[in-house]
């Protein structure tokens, strides 16, 4: 598994999963909140990734050019950017038009039945 991730399992739950993933999270409402469409938090998660396996290097002497650790934690910080992204859009669209919207689930909204 190390050979994978390009660290420990550990260095990988907290630096990447818990801060890195606090700042995918809070990219993909920034991306949601401002109405831009979702792909663009795949730039900013694969730059977030970046980060991620810099600190990685520098503070846990981690494998700096590692493909796959790169692509394996670049990925981990897309799925929590977009779902961010997801449940920030969902929310905005039923509070700002909710004649036209309601809630129908975390991730989701439909059409005011009528």
């Amino acid at each position: 598994m190390e050979g994978l991730l390009g660290t420990t399992w550990p260095v990988f739950v907290g630096l990447t999963v818990i801060l890195f993933g606090g700042a995918a999270f809070l990219t993909g409402q920034a991306v949601a909140g401002t109405w831009r469409p979702w792909w663009q938090t795949v730039p900013y998660a694969f730059l977030l990734g970046i980060g991620d396996r810099f600190l990685t290097y520098a503070l846990f002497h981690g494998e700096l050019l590692s493909p796959t650790g790169y692509l394996v934690h670049s990925l981990v910080l897309l799925a929590i950017a977009s779902f961010a992204y997801r449940i920030t859009r969902a929310h905005r669209l039923v509070k700002q038009y909710p004649w036209l919207y309601e809630r129908s689930g975390l991730l989701s909204w439909r059409a005011r039945g009528g």
